[in-house]
């Protein structure tokens, strides 16, 4: 069978790595026991405590919107308030779960440039009312990265954590691209998540080369007491938990997640490294993950879809490019050059390999 081209869309567009792929083949052999209760899903959970330097505890759910809204509710009850940025995946793209499995848990919203929650940001809203007819606030969720492909550095999630503690609020973080944050920082992840004061973790398996899986990591016991239950009444309870446990492990293990995150991060990079200085395109935002942001005319974009290439425009009408584990070079250098002739100023072959 023919493969299409690679794309730059989403990094969902790519297939599974090597790694999670021979650990899914290594599971597939014998029997184990169902639910969770097999060797592999207690291998993943110590993997992600090594990793950790610490006794968190470890879940798996099947996709991002449920971890997201399963570790909310568990933070929250139907009266409480979840604090986020305007461009949060919890409040754009998760079609009302956070809400719908905290039986009612309002989401604030914080008007931002880029993406970023700032302690201002959170200090306004959560103070913004603190009579019986408003939701009370309860939990602050950040994106790392953002949605803008932006990075909150360590300094700025302990000012959110410092603010959290004070005003009595738990702190949640989405890492739907966890790995590629830890590869931008270059910091461990006990650094980024409960040394900064995160008190639950999403880490997001699905974008970092797995078929799929995402990981529920909470660094709060006490907020983990009956996740399990609330798994099984989502419908994340895998019957063949296996599955989605074993490629965890090699990916830890081996250190695939982070190389991983690191070569797409650098693809990134590259690729706005290769169109830097064409006319009429304008980058939106620091490149800092994985994501290239570009204000482009419509007849550019237009033209790019003619030639065959797919991209998003749903934030702030930028077109956006995502790369991912697999990110092929040669295919960044037909994308530049494709750019760079729509443009008018084609570039030359050693302009634009990296």
């Amino acid at each position: 069978m023919s493969t299409s081209p690679q794309q730059f869309a989403s990094d969902n567009y790519a297939g599974i790595c090597p790694e999670a792929w021979a650990a899914m083949e290594e599971a597939n052999h014998g029997h184990e026991p169902a639910y969770g209760g097999d060797s592999w899903t207690t291998r993943a959970a110590d993997a992600f405590r090594a990793l950790f330097e610490t006794g968190c505890e470890v879940f798996f759910a099947f996709n991002g919107t449920a971890a997201n809204s399963l570790a909310l509710s568990s933070l929250c009850q139907s009266f409480h308030s979840v604090i986020c940025s305007d461009a949060a995946h919890v409040e754009t793209d998760e079609c009302g779960a956070p809400e719908f499995f905290s039986n009612g848990s309002k989401l604030l919203v914080a008007p931002t440039l880029d993406g970023k929650l700032t302690p201002a940001a959170i200090r306004a809203i959560a103070l913004k009312r603190t009579d019986i007819h408003y939701p009370k606030p309860r939990v602050v969720t950040i994106t790392q990265p953002t949605e803008t492909g932006l990075i909150y550095q360590l300094d700025e999630i302990r000012a959110i954590a410092e603010t959290c503690r004070e005003l009595g609020l738990k702190l949640h973080m989405d890492g739907a691209r966890f790995a590629n944050a830890c590869a931008s920082l270059g910091c461990t992840p006990a650094e980024m998540t409960w040394k900064s004061g995160v008190d639950v973790l999403c880490f997001g398996g699905t974008k970092n080369g797995m078929a799929v899986g995402e990981a529920v990591l909470f660094f709060d016991h006490k907020a983990a007491e009956d996740f399990d239950y609330r798994c099984k009444q989502a419908g994340q309870l895998a019957s063949k938990m296996r599955f989605l446990a074993a490629p965890w492990v090699k990916m830890l293990e081996s250190g695939a997640w982070l190389r991983y995150g690191a070569h797409a991060n650098a693809a990134a990079t590259s690729f706005a490294e290769h169109i830097a200085g064409l006319p009429e395109i304008e980058l939106m935002f620091p490149v800092q993950a994985n994501a290239v942001f570009l204000k482009i005319p419509d007849s550019i974009a237009d033209e790019l879809r003619k030639r065959g290439w797919k991209f998003y425009t749903f934030i702030g009408g930028g077109a956006r490019f995502m790369f991912a584990w697999d990110a092929q070079p040669e295919r960044i250098r037909e994308l530049a050059q494709d750019l760079h002739a729509i443009c008018g100023t084609p570039a030359s072959e050693a302009t634009i390999v990296r």
